[in-house]
This record gives C-alpha cells, structure tokens and sequence, in this order.
C-alpha cells in the first residue's frame, strides 16, 4: 500500500497541535466562567441578607415583614424565577416556598431541581435576635446558560479561526517543504533514460542531499556499466570487420573460379553470410557510437540533400540487384550534426527500405524543410508495419513475426539512437493503402 510523506506529516503535526489548542481553549474557559458564577452566587447572597433583614422576632413567633411591592420586584426577572425560602433557628417555615430544597451537606452555595427546573441556591444565616435564621434564595440557570455559552463561543471562536489558519500553514508549509523533492521527481522524470549524468546538488537542501549522493551513487554504476557495455560492444564489432573483410574478399575470389554447381551454391550461402555478418558488425559499430558517451562526436553543418546525393550511387546498386525502383525528391535540407551518424541513419532506412520490398516495388527517398525541422524521409510499398508494432519495431533485436528476409532488427534501434542524439524524432507511418513511410526530423542547422 503506497504512503505519502505528505499525509504522514501532517498526521505527525496536526493530532499535537489540535490538542494544544483545545488545552488553550480550556484553560481560557475555566478562568473565565469562574468569576462569572460568584458574581452571580454573590448577587443572590446579596438578596438572602436583604430578605434576612425583614425578619422580626416577637416574644412569641418570628415573623417576616416583606411589602408584597417588594416581593414582587424581587421575583420579577427577565430570564430566570427567583424563590426564597426562610426557615427559624428551630427549622420551622417562616415564609417563602417551603419545597425550595435545603442544602444537603450545608454548602454555602449549590444546586438543585426545584419544579422540574435546575436552579442554583445558596444559603444565607441571617441575626434573629439572639439566635441566627437561614435564608435560602434559588434561581433558575438561564441566564448563567446563556452565559456559559457566550464564553464558550467567544473562547472557541478565536481558537477554531486559529485552528484552521494552523491547519493552513501546516499544510502549505509541509507542502513547501516537501517542494525540492516534488521538483527532483520533475527533474529526473524529465530525462531519458539516456541521460545518466549526476543530479546537481550544489543548490539542494541539506536533508536531500544524502538522497541525492546515493542516487548519483547509482547514476555512476549504471553508466559505468553502460559504457562497459559499449566498450565490449564497439571492441567485438571492430575486430570482427577484419576477418569478415578478408573472408568477404576470399569467397569472391573462389566464386570467380570454375567449381562444381553443388560447391557453388554451398560458397555463396557463405558468402551471404558473411555480407550479413559484417554488416551486422557495421551496425553493433554505429549503435555503441550512436548511444550516449559513445565517444566524441564531429559536429558539422551539413546538408541532408547532400548525403543523399553522395550515396545515391551505392543505394542505386542495392535497388538494381533487387529489382526496386529507386527514385529521389530532394530540397535542402540543412542540419548540425554528427555526418557519420546522419548518414548511417539514413543508409539504414534506404536498406531496409530495398531489403522488404518486392522485386518490381518502388522507393523514394526525400529531403527538405518543415517549418522549423529539416527531414528526410523514406517512403516504400512493401508489406507494412502494423500500427501497434510501430514502437516495438524501434527496439533492439526485434523483428515483426512472419517478416521475410534475415535482418537483425537493429536498424531501426539504430535510427531512434541517433535521432535522439541530435535532438531528432522518428515517426512510422503508412504509405496510402500499403508499403510503409519513415520519417526522421531534425532542428535546423
């Protein structure tokens, strides 16, 4: 299952930091809603030592004295119901509401359920002559509801638009930091696979920079490997055109003697052999040239149309030997390049061009400008690629099943290398309702 940095950062950053925010909101809220009850609890002491103060003790009973205007101010209240109860030094009524609950542990202050509704009381000993009375005042908790929860939302605000501006910088700062690492997946994605040079980490941060030696670590390993690889492959090529050469040349001369037919026919599959071999030797050369850190490449202004003009000549011989026609369309068609190179590429879609075609077929070759490219382009009416063998055909050694003729499947491998090494593209395509067309474009020279 895939992980994400990004998502395992936050998970590291946010669960700590929502919980600091919710101790800030707590700690804000308990010193705020504290204060405010004692006032209130203070308001209705305030009123029990009042109504204690409307008690009168006769040699015979105790009696409360409140004008009914009185009471009715003291009971008249916006949001909550206020009740009060007054009990003697003995525990008898002496006036207010005899259900108010009395305190069940002789708290000052407490609460209770009085009629169905909570309601806070507290407990006030009032003088009753020489012995003390209890007043007890309770009020409904509306108001202090209602205050609590202008608290909560005047604490809980402030930490909510913090906690999302927190969640903001959180994310766009893990996603900043993790912006190197998100422009070396650019970077690397960028290259082809050709391209094994080591990453620049003179401007790289410090923390990536040990990602980074060890991927320039194994940068280096691969393109040591590679260049080993077409040192083998260059070295095996080159000290095979020798002896082909001279086994080429020996095969010729005993073809040219008298021979019996049935020795004959035995020498000149040797001889065809040999043709095949060396020139798969030629292109195992030119592909290990052809491919990144294949050694120096001359670079020149040349002309495409020229190239083609120089080596009409031998192309014109490989088409007779096969019966193909083999006809030229050529504009300018200036390039900078490597002139080996461009003229392998192009030799190698001339003979395979004549190789696949049918004796009595046609090939053009042509040259020119499109736009801001030059080309050069192939064009035959043999048996075709498919469409969806048309980039596996531009790999190494492989060859569309059922292909006559005994090529190698390099040549095509060949064109792609060298095109790309002068920043060059390939495109197959279909010539009308048969045949095949392969073009190679390059910049400008």
């Amino acid at each position: 299952m895939a992980r994400s940095l990004r998502a395992h950062l936050l998970r590291m950053l946010l669960p700590p930091l929502v919980a600091l925010l919710a101790v800030g909101a707590v700690v804000a809220y308990f010193p705020t809603i504290e204060p405010a009850a004692e006032a209130y609890d203070q308001k209705l002491v305030d009123v029990g030592i009042a109504l204690g103060s409307h008690v009168n003790v006769t040699p015979t009973e105790y009696r409360f004295d409140l004008p009914p205007a009185v009471e009715e101010v003291l009971r008249a209240d916006r949001f909550d119901s206020i009740y009060y109860r007054v009990i003697s030094p003995g525990g008898l009524e002496i006036a207010g509401d005899p259900a108010l609950p009395a305190s069940p542990s002789d708290a000052p202050a407490y609460d209770a359920v009085y009629k169905g509704r909570p309601v806070r009381i507290v407990s006030v000993q009032t003088p009753c002559a020489r012995s003390t009375c209890t007043v007890l005042v309770g009020e409904t908790t509306v108001k202090r509801v209602q205050l609590i929860k202008g608290i909560l939302l005047s604490s809980l605000f402030p930490e909510i638009l913090i906690a999302l501006a927190t969640l903001v910088i959180v994310w766009f700062g893990v996603k900043r930091g993790l912006w190197p690492l998100a422009r070396l997946s650019e970077e690397i994605k960028a290259r082809s696979p050709r391209d094994l040079r080591p990453i620049d980490t003179a401007s790289a941060l410090e923390e990536t920079r040990p990602l980074l030696d060890a991927l320039n670590g194994l940068l280096g390993e691969v393109a040591g490997a590679a260049q080993n690889q077409r040192r083998f492959l260059a070295n095996a090529a080159h000290q095979l055109r020798t002896p082909l050469a001279g086994l080429r040349a020996h095969t010729e001369l005993a073809l040219a003697q008298p021979m019996p037919e049935s020795c004959r026919a035995q020498l000149e599959q040797v001889h065809q052999a040999t043709i095949r071999t060396a020139r798969l030797a030629n292109q195992l050369l030119a592909l290990a040239r052809a491919e990144p850190g294949g050694g120096e490449r001359p670079v020149a202004e040349i002309n495409l149309k020229t190239v083609v003009e120089h080596e009409a000549d031998a192309w014109v011989h490989q088409a007779l030997a096969r019966d193909v026609d083999l006809g030229f369309e050529l504009e300018a068609a200036p390039v900078r390049g490597d002139p080996f190179l461009l003229r392998e590429a192009m030799a190698n879609l001339v003979h395979n061009a004549i190789e696949y075609s049918q004796r009595g077929g046609r090939v053009t070759v042509r040259t020119g400008r499109n736009g801001t490219h030059s080309f050069v382009e192939v064009e035959d009416d043999g048996p075709g690629i498919p469409p969806h063998e048309r980039e596996r055909v531009l790999e190494r050694f492989y060859r569309v099943p059922g292909t006559p003729g005994t090529g190698s499947g390099l040549g095509l491998a060949i064109v792609r290398e060298i095109a790309a090494g002068h920043q060059g593209t390939v495109s197959l395509g279909d010539n009308g309702s048969r045949g095949c067309r392969v073009a190679l474009e390059f910049p400008h020279g």
